[in-house]
């Protein structure tokens, strides 16, 4: 009898080992899924942010992980493409098994993976898109970092209108992000009684402007604030300056400011990006300092935004799952991420709780310098 029923407590031990495992959590590991542009037009928004968040995971590995377990990070390119990446997001959580998925790159990616992991009940943190529609409805399974598009557009016009600029153009992405970005401009001159003069989209991973840039160009703008991702952004900018073009232009932080810099070049000085993440370049905060440190740990000497917001998308999950315990369970991770209320990361501060998983409403407007340099 004593022999059955040491039998049945074993079986009952491996199903529950079987359980764990199936859903990316041993007694030694934790695995988290990453669905982003890894190769294609806007690879560079994808691969920095794995960058920022490998860096953090392996350091923290080297000291033994968290509540006892390390992480292990498992990417799938979709390429910028929605259809590619719910096809990702499936087989990363059906076929990897993984635990939670973070770092996951655009609104059209996003949105089309979003009923995917609802159904699979598998939290996602860190999605890099501002959009309202993927924070309205609310959903328990998605913590942002990131303030949303509305905020970054708002300061973008704030600044512009004190400046006394009223004649503002808008060029977007001709997809979910370009019109979620297009709403907050729209949102932001209303506010303030105002009108686009113009707007002019452009497909999603082309570079095809010609035409924008002639029916933005005929408004005569003063400023154009463009939503969009960094090879179309560069190229409108470049072929507005190659036409004698003058005015100011402005985009949001998903362009991509470093790749967006590498791309222009010198005709790069001048354009002003509004950001959510604090300004890597300058050991100016903790959070920063731990970032630049753990960069070059990692043999990395190129500080971004990207990587600085993989790295606090990283900073963030880890902190949901020492929250969470040892007995990690999904629902003890949403539990842990939402006991975040008012936590300083070190210049940093997010805020959860069980009914607002925005994170965060930092933000900053920085610019391109002569010598393709950020300054604030």
């Amino acid at each position: 009898m004593n022999i059955i029923k040491t039998l049945a407590s074993l079986a009952l031990v491996f199903t529950s080992s079987l359980s764990m495992a199936e859903n990316g959590v041993t007694d030694k590991e934790v695995v988290i899924g990453q669905f982003a542009a890894i190769s294609g037009p806007a690879a560079q928004l994808g691969l920095r942010m794995q960058l920022g968040m490998q860096t953090y995971f392996n350091a923290l590995n080297a000291q033994g992980g968290v509540n006892g377990r390390t992480i292990k990070l498992i990417t799938r390119d979709d390429g910028y493409e929605p259809e590619k990446a719910a096809a990702a997001a499936r087989a990363l959580i059906r076929e990897d098994k993984v635990f939670a998925l973070a770092g996951s790159v655009g609104t059209p990616t996003g949105l089309a993976a979003l009923p995917i992991l609802t159904e699979e009940q598998v939290p996602l943190v860190g999605m890099f898109t501002g959009a309202q529609a993927l924070r309205e409805p609310f959903n328990r399974h998605v913590f942002h970092v990131r303030a949303s598009y509305f905020d970054e557009t708002e300061r973008i016009v704030q600044h512009l209108t004190t400046l006394g600029v009223k004649k503002i153009a808008v060029f977007y992405q001709n997809d979910a992000y370009g019109k979620a970005g297009l709403d907050g401009m729209v949102r932001a001159l209303d506010k303030r009684k105002l009108k686009a003069v113009a707007t002019a989209t452009v497909e999603r991973n082309s570079v095809d402007v010609a035409k924008s840039l002639e029916t933005i160009l005929k408004s005569e703008p003063e400023a154009v604030v463009q939503i969009g991702a960094y090879k179309s952004c560069a190229a409108f900018i470049k072929q507005a300056r190659g036409k004698g073009y003058g005015g100011q232009f402005f985009n949001v932080s998903f362009v991509g400011s470093k790749a967006l810099a590498d791309e222009l070049g010198e005709a790069g000085q001048g354009v002003v990006i509004s950001q959510v993440v604090p300004f890597p370049y300058a050991p100016s905060s903790p959070i920063v300092r731990e970032y630049q440190q753990r960069m070059v740990e990692a043999g990395q000497k190129d500080f971004d935004f990207s990587s600085m917001e993989g790295y606090l998308t990283a900073r963030v999950l880890v902190e949901g799952l020492r929250r969470a315990g040892r007995t990690l369970t999904r629902d003890a991770l949403i539990t842990g991420l939402e006991s975040m209320k008012d936590v300083n990361l070190g210049g940093f501060t997010i805020n959860y709780s069980a009914n607002d998983h925005q994170g965060s409403d930092f933000i900053d407007l920085t610019i391109i310098g002569r010598d393709g340099k950020f300054k604030r």
